[in-house]
């Protein structure tokens, strides 16, 4: 039995306690959409496991009346009333004291509630879209991480499965949807009850209710699975697109993970107010409207992509997620990692041409870059409350996670991990699991001491730089925590080194195990001379044309710093094009962690960027554009008299390929060449490229002057010419900003909307800038858009957009306080600055202001504060970068 203790002996604890267990929930909710309001009541069957006068369940933002709760006993069959109802609104949490001991077996919980339809995008929530031209609310659910508690009382934790019925009152006009399909439906005047079917074994985060009104288009699986995506009324042409990358995601994954879709059903929504991009919800998934509609006139090719990844995501999560549950959030990553990697995986199936595996290597460098801070954390990282939950669905948990899950597969081979995941989501269907059960599935099914190689990854946090040099005729290896600060961390790592040298045929593996190792590489060598016709050096350095290339693909989570030969070898080898995309991918984005880290120069840094003046495959000339914006604001903070050279130079390097691509679009041009278009034009327009604004302003004109459809503005560029706009636009010169500011009031395109959001604080003028920041707080633009306009912020604006934060944090704060969005206001602004003193201001700012819902995200955008201002000020003593900026910058490629 349950010892005796208090109501106050539950609360401050991080988890349930695990004496009752819910099996089945019988829901019924009747929500009011003009009052905002809802009403329901709740039968949970409770199995009690050992004998207590206590149940403690969450509950949160509702209320409970007086004599609302009652227990049927399992033995007496007595209704019993509680003596003590608690609701601790900290921890919130309901408790429940019965003076009757409550016996062993299965009981029934009777709770009556009554709550709000609030605007905060989590819980049971109000969305607004527009019907017959006029404003109607919607009502939303967003449970996910732990916020079914705002609808329902409910043990809401991932490991507490159990079925649900839920049974809706809505008015008779209205579409609901829920997790399964409708079983019955009855009608009474102008309201309807819509009984839907039992649902599965599953978690509470994954029920989901939509009410509203919608248009839908229709599909079925090979399995006969019905497939809808419902939208707003008028739109439903756009889901289009969606539904059949879906149809055909489903039977790719019932392939790969020899386990068959098993509900009888799946819709997939599209929700105005949404604060993610979208949710798993089991058999009814909810999207943004960016992230699940595709307009062929005014969606470009990166809105088709993303359509594509974010469903593939979504669906990939029916099995890893849905079916197969993390045990706590300290293995969010076994959903997130495992969808986000598998969704690249059925994208690449569906759109070979796309080259998404070479886009997933840059989707990676985010995982990288976050992970690299000392204020990092852990893959599993210790959840102690639910408030912390919303923080870590972050790039560690998606993108580092996802790129380890490649790692391995690349280490235990493609067929063995397949084999071994179907393996893993047979095994745990309708159950939890954790990391360590993975684990064991892997080794059953390989042989190999996966624990031990993938503990490194995922139990501390960081990862390795490793450090090469050739010696002897023998490379040598170490490896030392990465940091961006440029200090060096304790962690070490099993880490699955590959390395090839002339061809790829000649790939070797090796699992360093220890700090340090060698390796003798003769036959790599000898293969050179005979390949280059030249000799190795008696001293075996290299003469320039050796070279060697570790972390083939970048299939390893780590970086690789070469000594002076080794590097020299490699700029040859980038030269003579003998690296895939990926592999130069690799070098470029290694040589600009390190330099950022101030373990090589900028000078050295821009030298290599010389060598890929022929560069014309996407993912490398994307990084270079991602690059070059960094560099031009450190050079501007470090040496503003250079500023020009070095803006010159990357204009150089990124114009010959943006004159061959042009403004429009060619006949039967790659989708990749679609999205490097927009990409070089945003950059050289950021870059003030003369001619590049000129014909934006241009074409922008004519697209605001003519018809909104004309073609010398396609969705691809549209972006590209909102910025230049941007850039001309000042205090005495309004009108562009006013122009774009009548486009966004104008279109109902969500895409389009946050285009223009994107553009608008792009102007020099800090004051223009301000004006933009304040629009977004205006009415005219949705809570969960504010984020787009937050990510184009000006250099030159950075200063008056931290007054603008300090300024409204108390109305941000309450706001977006409640989820994860708060967190963008912080990253977006704070890593723009580069200097210490800022850095002390900053956290001065936030000292009497943190919570833990931004306490990490606070900690790491400081931390690049300093990591800005040490670099800045290793390029200052740069003596070499004078004469290699102005010569790159006076060079013709």
């Amino acid at each position: 039995m349950v010892e005796a203790q208090s109501v106050q002996g539950f609360k401050s604890q991080p988890r349930l306690p695990s004496f009752a267990f819910p099996q089945r929930y019988d829901l019924i909710l009747r929500p009011d959409l003009s009052s905002c309001k809802f009403t329901g009541a709740v039968h949970i069957a409770v199995d009690i496991a050992d004998e207590t006068r206590f149940l403690v369940l969450n509950a949160a933002d509702i209320s409970i009346e007086g004599g609302a709760i009652w227990f049927k006993n399992p033995i007496s069959g007595k209704e019993l009333l509680p003596s003590e109802v608690v609701m601790v609104e900290e921890d919130e949490i309901l408790i429940l004291r019965f003076d009757e001991i409550l016996s062993i077996g299965e009981g029934i919980l009777g709770i009556r509630f009554e709550g709000t339809l609030n605007d905060k995008m989590k819980g049971f929530y109000r969305s607004v879209h527009e019907h017959n031209g006029e404003k109607k609310n919607m009502a939303v659910t967003q449970f996910e991480p732990a916020d079914a508690r705002r609808c329902f009382p409910c043990w809401d934790e991932p490991a507490f499965k159990a079925t649900f019925k839920i049974t809706l009152e809505v008015p008779t006009h209205m579409v609901a949807l829920s997790n399964m399909p409708v079983m019955e439906e009855k009608h009474d005047g102008l309201l309807k009850t819509l009984s839907f079917h039992e649902s599965p074994i599953m978690s509470t985060y994954l029920v989901a209710i939509v009410i509203g009104f919608f248009d839908y288009v229709e599909a079925s699986t090979s399995d006969g699975i019905k497939v809808r995506v419902y939208c707003q009324v008028g739109k439903s042409n756009q889901g289009k697109f969606a539904l059949d990358v879906a149809v055909k995601t489903l039977d790719i994954y019932k392939k790969y993970f020899a386990v068959p879709y098993p509900l009888p059903k799946l819709d997939m929504v599209a929700i105005p107010d949404f604060a993610a991009g979208a949710m798993e919800n089991y058999g009814l998934v909810t999207y943004r409207e960016t992230a699940l509609l595709f307009d062929d006139h005014h969606s470009a090719a990166s809105n088709k992509q993303r359509v594509a990844v974010v469903v593939a995501h979504e669906l990939a999560h029916q099995w890893f997620g849905n079916l197969v549950t993390m045990e706590w959030w300290t293995h969010l990553w076994l959903n997130e990692g495992f969808a986000t990697w598998v969704s690249y995986l059925s994208v690449d199936a569906l759109f070979p041409e796309w080259k998404v595996w070479s886009q997933f290597v840059d989707e990676s460098t985010m995982g990288l870059s976050l992970d690299a801070l000392a204020e990092s954390h852990p893959i599993e990282v210790d959840i102690n409350h639910a408030s912390e939950v919303d923080e870590i669905f972050d790039d560690i948990s998606y993108r580092k996670g996802a790129s380890v899950i490649r790692m391995l597969q690349t280490y235990i081979g493609a067929e063995c991990f397949q084999r071994s995941l179907a393996a893993y989501i047979k095994r745990f269907s309708y159950s939890n699991a954790k990391t360590e059960d993975l684990w064991a599935v892997l080794e059953e099914e390989s042989g190999e001491p996966v624990k031990i190689i993938m503990n490194s990854w995922t139990k501390q946090k960081g990862y390795p730089v490793v450090y090469a040099t050739l010696n002897d005729k023998k490379l040598e290896l170490e490896q030392t925590q990465f940091l961006s600060n440029g200090s060096e961390g304790s962690g070490q790592w099993n880490v699955p080194i590959t390395y090839f040298s002339g061809s790829y045929t000649s790939q070797k593996k090796f699992l360093l195990e220890t700090k340090s190792a060698k390796l003798d590489i003769v036959d790599m060598l000898d293969s050179s001379t005979a390949n280059n016709n030249q000799l190795i050096q008696q001293n075996q350095k290299t003469s320039g044309n050796f070279w060697i290339k570790i972390n083939v693909d970048q299939a390893g989570f780590y970086r690789v710093k070469y000594d002076d030969n080794l590097a020299a070898g490699l700029r040859f080898a980038i030269e003579s094009n003998q690296l895939s995309p990926v592999d130069r991918f690799g070098c470029l984005d290694d040589s600009f962690a390190l330099c950022m880290a101030c373990k090589q120069s900028l000078s050295s840094l821009l030298s290599l960027m010389g060598t890929y003046s022929g560069e014309e495959e996407y993912i490398v000339l994307s990084r270079i554009i991602t690059i070059s914006c960094r560099v031009t604001d450190a050079a501007a903070d470090a040496v503003p008299e250079l500023q020009a050279d070095v803006k010159q130079f990357f204009i150089n390097l990124l114009w010959h390929f943006a004159e061959k691509l042009g403004w429009d679009a060619k006949d039967n041009e790659s989708h990749l060449d679609a999205l490097l278009r927009g990409e070089l034009l945003i950059a050289l327009a950021e870059l003030g490229h003369e001619v590049i604004i000129k014909e934006a302003v241009r074409r922008f004109n004519s697209f605001f002057l003519r018809d909104k459809h004309t073609p010398l503005l396609p969705p691809d560029t549209r972006k590209a010419a909102y910025v230049a706009v941007m850039r001309t636009v000042n205090s005495s010169n309004k009108s562009g900003y006013e122009s774009l500011l009548k486009v966004y009031k104008e279109i109902d395109l969500s895409q389009e909307k946050g285009r223009i959001l994107s553009a608008l604080a792009s102007s020099p003028d800090p004051a223009i800038v301000l004006d933009a920041l304040n629009f977004l707080l205006s009415s005219e633009v949705r809570n969960q858009d504010a984020l787009y306009g937050l990510a184009g912020i000006s250099r030159e604006g950075r200063d008056v957009a931290w007054v603008w934060l300090k300024d409204n944090w108390a109305y941000i704060s309450k706001t977006w306080g409640s989820g994860f969005l708060i967190t963008r206001f912080i990253s977006s602004i704070v890593p723009l600055f580069s200097s210490e003193e800022k850095a002390t201001e900053i956290e001065e700012f936030f000292a009497s202001r943190i919570k833990p819902s931004i306490a990490r995200t606070v900690k790491q955008s400081i931390e690049r504060v300093k990591i800005n201002a040490k670099w800045v000020k290793s390029i200052t003593n740069d003596q070499s970068l004078g004469g290699i900026a102005k010569d790159l910058a006076g060079r013709k490629f």
